[in-house]
């Protein structure tokens, strides 16, 4: 882009019209009827001279324009974007209790929980994020990371707990992801906490933990996986057979909502995995990344193609009509 620094003296530009004007009229004044027996070594020697007159003249215009311009300061502006991103630090928080084989989810609720997961952590950008995985016990999966490679191929590896740590330990799993977060210097910290169960295990309560996340602000997002009522789950039968038998759903709303809004967060519900899909992609859209554009402008001065080129006109101008094209008495 062209940027005039001086822009006013474009205003100057008007009298070239005007001197073209004047010039075209004064010559047809200078015009005179005169009776000749023949006229045409007449003509030719006037349009000769004319043709000259006429260049010297325009030489001079076309230099005075390119002159006006380089006092207007023509300069060409580039802008460059400098993109700064102040980042969120957020732990998943993935039940693996055993309940999770259910499978009113397909293949089951694990396996479309990890999916769901792993389209999440794709569509973050800038953003750290951590594993945290829990069922009688809790255990970091994957630290805080910037490399969703390693994450996915964390989450790609998470499988039920062995029956000795089976259980769910929700407030335990806050505690810990709490861990993960709270030396963060993150502008927000956020824990997205998926269950399909009850807190039956654990040394630490659900409200308690909820209660340490605020204090270090940290805000829970709980999700409750699992459809109304009962849901096949899968039992080994005689000659290692699997059959499935229907078990109740049993997800403690009433806690992860009161989680969810002690800390500014939210409960969500999920039934299947289009609904859990559509829970983490509105989750992602209340915890945006921020990003901050700065402009910054590159100024290079350009006077000098137009000044050296009108300089070049009208000292041409100049030496053809005081020289070579001098008008003869």
């Amino acid at each position: 882009m062209i940027y005039f620094s001086h822009w006013y003296f474009l205003v100057f530009l008007l009298v070239i019209p005007i001197l073209i004007y004047l010039n075209v009229k004064k010559g047809s004044r200078r015009e005179q009827s005169i009776t000749f027996s023949s006229i045409q070594p007449i003509l030719d020697l006037a349009g000769n001279d004319k043709w000259k007159i006429s260049t010297i003249f325009y030489l001079k215009m076309a230099g005075l324009a390119l002159l006006i311009f380089a006092l207007a300061r023509p300069q060409k502006v580039n802008t460059e974007k400098v993109f700064s991103t102040e980042g969120i630090d957020i732990v998943l928080a993935l039940d693996i209790s055993t309940s999770m084989l259910a499978v009113d989810f397909k293949p089951n609720r694990l396996e479309a929980a990890k999916v769901v997961a792993k389209q999440f952590v794709e569509n973050r950008k800038d953003d750290r994020i951590g594993l945290v995985v829990f069922a009688g016990e809790t255990f970091l999966q994957c630290p805080l990371t910037i490399d969703y490679n390693v994450l996915n191929n964390f989450i790609d590896q998470v499988t039920t707990a062995e029956k000795e740590f089976d259980g769910t330990a929700i407030g335990m799993a806050i505690a810990n992801s709490v861990n993960r977060l709270r030396d963060s210097d993150a502008k927000s910290k956020v824990l997205i906490l998926l269950s399909d169960g009850r807190n039956n295990a654990g040394e630490l309560d659900p409200l308690t933990a909820a209660d340490l996340a605020k204090t270090f602000n940290i805000k829970i997002y709980t999700i409750g996986a699992g459809k109304e009522g009962k849901a096949p789950y899968p039992v080994q039968g005689f000659g290692g057979r699997t059959t499935y038998r229907n078990v109740d759903v049993q997800i403690d709303e009433k806690v992860l909502t009161e989680v969810a809004q002690a800390t500014g967060g939210k409960y969500f519900r999920a039934t299947n995995q289009e609904m859990l899909s559509h829970v983490y992609n509105e989750i992602s859209k209340m915890e945006k990344t921020e990003i901050k554009v700065t402009d910054y402008y590159n100024y290079f001065e350009m006077y000098f193609w137009f000044l050296l080129p009108g300089f070049f006109l009208l000292i041409a101008a100049i030496i053809l009509e005081r020289t070579i094209w001098r008008k003869t008495p």
